[in-house]
């Protein structure tokens, strides 16, 4: 996927974090993608307010998987988004 398509991406979810603000999973995929395009500070800010937002508790696990791999490259990483 090009960095042109996780920017559209990203103001999709923007959008869609104004109508739905306590939304961990807005969140958590944002996270994803600024992972993916190496900025991993704004990832973890991402993950951050996620996990802020008390996500199900399976959801919880995604997010701290995600977190502990922040700074595995992609290629090793078995999820996509």
């Amino acid at each position: 996927m090009s960095d042109d398509r996780f920017q559209e991406a990203l103001e999709e979810l923007e959008a869609l974090k104004e109508v739905a603000p306590r939304e961990a999973s807005v969140f958590f995929l944002m996270g994803k993608i600024y992972k993916k395009l190496d900025l991993p500070d704004q990832a973890m800010v991402n993950f951050s307010v996620a996990l802020d937002l008390k996500p199900a508790s399976g959801d919880v696990n995604l997010i701290k998987s995600a977190i502990e791999k922040l700074h595995v490259p992609d290629d090793s990483e078995d999820d996509d988004l």
